[in-house]
């Protein structure tokens, strides 16, 4: 059953688990942001030498699957592993967690994209984040809607691994599966758009480098595909009224 929309009461922002929450979002934004723009920085060297772009692009999905993983896992049981605005909005979308809550994680969550962008221009000498554009000779709107199939893809795994109330005791499978998924729509979509999927990890880069091209599908489509994703998972798969005999212990309201 759906936990319930609310804005969330003031008194939670200084809750010292709410503060753990969002700066756990923060460290792990900042370690998957700087593991997955750092390969593409390093990478882009070995692809001007070698001029071998296919393993370039699967060194690059790899590192962020990687990345993500480690990420997820460092705080899946602390603030629930969002690791991006998209999935925020989902589980905002779904009535999983408070208006409150969500903002305090978006900006914990831009502020680490930001951060390991600094990080990335400092420690190359220099070097300008690349980020994301759109690739030539794709539209768009094509583009936006490739974010939209990636995001909800991403964000339905994430609901039926790690939100849904009845998915059990399933361990390690959440942060898994979830670095999976991104790992195989890098493979899908970097030779279109770039395959963001989190506008977090599209916004560092953009800002630190000053690279603005096409951002704003980097936003649109990954909200748009997180809230569907959100919206059919909770709606259509999550039972209103199941069998006693199905239920498993539901989240607390403070772990989403």
């Amino acid at each position: 059953m759906p936990r319930g929309y609310s804005f969330g009461r003031a008194e939670d922002a200084t809750h010292p688990e709410f503060m753990r929450a969002a700066l756990a979002e923060f460290i792990s934004t900042l370690i998957f942001v700087f593991a997955g723009e750092g390969s593409v920085l390093a990478l882009d060297k070995v692809y001007k030498e070698t001029g071998d772009s296919g393993v370039v692009m699967i060194a690059v999905a790899v590192a962020h699957a990687l990345g993500l993983f480690a990420a997820v896992s460092a705080s899946i049981n602390i603030s629930g592993g969002h690791v991006n605005p998209a999935v925020t909005f989902g589980a905002l979308v779904g009535g999983r967690i408070s208006l409150l809550r969500a903002s305090f994680y978006w900006i914990a969550q831009l502020l680490g994209a930001i951060v390991a962008s600094l990080l990335l221009r400092i420690v190359t000498n220099g070097q300008r984040p690349v980020g994301f554009h759109v690739s030539s000779g794709v539209g768009e709107f094509h583009a936006l809607i490739m974010e939209m199939v990636m995001t909800f893809g991403l964000v339905y795994t994430v609901y039926a691994t790690s939100i849904d109330p009845k998915r059990g005791s399933i361990g390690i499978i959440a942060p898994l599966a979830i670095a999976f998924i991104v790992g195989a729509n890098i493979l899908v979509g970097a030779p279109f758009d770039g395959a963001s999927m989190n506008p977090a990890r599209a916004f560092g880069p953009a800002l630190v480098g000053w690279r603005w091209n096409n951002h704003w599908i980097y936003w649109l489509g990954p909200l748009v595909g997180g809230a569907l994703a959100a919206l059919i998972y909770e709606y259509m798969l999550i039972p209103t009224e199941p069998p006693h005999h199905t239920l498993h212990q539901p989240l607390a309201p403070e772990d989403y």
